[in-house]
Order: C-alpha cells, then sequence, then structure tokens
C-alpha cells in the first residue's frame, strides 16, 4: 500500500484513491483521533455558513464528501436535498451504509464524481460545500472555479481545510505533532493505511501553503466570482473555515 500511494503522487486524483481506497471503515473514528477532536467542530462551523443563508437553500452540493459526514450534517441542519460527490468509491460505500443507516437517505444522494469535472449544469446549487479538497487536485484555481460554475448566483460556498498556524509557537507545536506523533498514532490506532496519512499529512500541509499561500486562495475565490470572502482560523490555526457568496444575487 505505501509503495502505491508513493508511486501516485505524480497524479494528485490517483493519490487521493490510493490513499484513502483502505481507510473507509475507521475513516471517521481515526479522523477525531488524530485531529484531537477538532475535525467535528471544524466540520460544523463550515455547516453553519450554509445553516445561515437566507432564504435556506434547497440543493446543497458537498464535493469530496468521502464518509458523508458533512452530507449527514447538512441534512440534518437544514431540509435541503443534499448530494455528495468523491472520487473514492470503497469511500462512497462507507457513505451510503452510514446514510442508510440515518434516516436522511431520501435526502442524501452519493455519487462518484471529479472537483475538477462535475457532471451538473451551471448554477444548480444553493450552496455547494467542499473539505481537505485543494491538496488533491492539480490546479486549485480551475477547482474554485468549477466550483462556483454550479452554485447559483448569490448561493454560499464554503469550505474546511487544514492550515498551519500563524504564530512561531503554535506552528512549532503543529510541526512537532503532525511530522512525529501523528505518523505513530496512526499506526498505532490504524495500522500501516493511517501510518501512510499520518506520515503524508503534515509535509502535505506545509507544501501546498507554501505554494498557494492564504492571500493566494482568497484571490482564487474572487477571480472564481466569490465575494463576501471570509475566513476563521480555528484551534489556535490547526484549521481553516472560508465561505463566501457567488457574485450576482
Amino acid at each position: 500500500m505505501v509503495h502505491q500511494v508513493q508511486r501516485s503522487r505524480t497524479e494528485p486524483n490517483a493519490f487521493a484513491r490510493a490513499l484513502f481506497d483502505r481507510l473507509p471503515a475507521r475513516y471517521d473514528l481515526l479522523a477525531e483521533l488524530l485531529s484531537l477532536g477538532q475535525n467535528r467542530r471544524w466540520r460544523a462551523a463550515m455547516v453553519d455558513a450554509v445553516v445561515d443563508m437566507a432564504p435556506p437553500p434547497c440543493r446543497v452540493l458537498d464535493v469530496a464528501t468521502g464518509t458523508a459526514g458533512v452530507a449527514l450534517q447538512l441534512a440534518e441542519r437544514t431540509s435541503a436535498e443534499v448530494v455528495g460527490v468523491d472520487l473514492t468509491e470503497p469511500m462512497l460505500r462507507q457513505g451510503k451504509r452510514r446514510v442508510d443507516g440515518s434516516g436522511l437517505g431520501d435526502r442524501i444522494k452519493l455519487m462518484l464524481g471529479r472537483a475538477e469535472q462535475l457532471p451538473f449544469p451551471d448554477a444548480t446549487f444553493d450552496a455547494v460545500t467542499f473539505t481537505y479538497l485543494l491538496r488533491y487536485v492539480a490546479d486549485p484555481a480551475a477547482t474554485l472555479r468549477e466550483l462556483a460554475r454550479v452554485l447559483r448566483p448569490g448561493g454560499t460556498l464554503a469550505s474546511l481545510e487544514f492550515f498551519v498556524p500563524p504564530h512561531p509557537v503554535y506552528r512549532l507545536g503543529w510541526h512537532g505533532y503532525v511530522r512525529a506523533v501523528l505518523p505513530a498514532a496512526g499506526f498505532l490506532t490504524g495500522g500501516a493505511e493511517w501510518f501512510s496519512v499520518g506520515r503524508f499529512l503534515g509535509p502535505s500541509i506545509s507544501k501546498h501553503y507554501q505554494r498557494y499561500p492564504l492571500e493566494w486562495t482568497t484571490h482564487a475565490w474572487a477571480a472564481a466570482g466569490v465575494e463576501r470572502i471570509a475566513t476563521r482560523q480555528m484551534s489556535l490555526g490547526g484549521g481553516l473555515v472560508m465561505w463566501g457568496c457567488k457574485a450576482g444575487g
């Protein structure tokens, strides 16, 4: 598995599939453990941007939905129909099991797809959310334009990504955690697959923000047609929630 992941790094979509194909059964539990319980809070903060919409959304798209954690929150906290898209079939199968057990299956549809080429007409959705996505695409700016394309004018775009704490002291602690503690904890709680995730995660986040700092990301959102962009750094800067509205509404 580790060898396959390393070979796949030349192509972001292939790498994401290789990384997550064997993780679904324990993904949600381990995501909470390895984020020190913060993942749930970060997701809720992102979903807040959709819940606060006026009028309430009728159709919401969740991209990189994984095991449908955000899709379930959206359906629980709004009355919208929710479509979840992910490129990893095993994660979607686990998501479907969760949706089927939730009693919300009549309002959540999960489907295989790529964020870079969404199978929907322009302006289909009232809100679009995406989680931990931009590190796994070859062209983040083009991906943001595609996400905005399927969002109606005036609709809400919201995201959750890992972040590198800007404060030097917190950043030092973050580096120690993601580069030493996270791989070891991943191995102890999830075996070889989660060791691979833990070892990859810290360097991946650092390299992403070296190439695409927050200022670049904000400009890319604006270039995609999103305005009134806001950000919220959470957990001492370890998580970043962003949201805004598509122009023209």
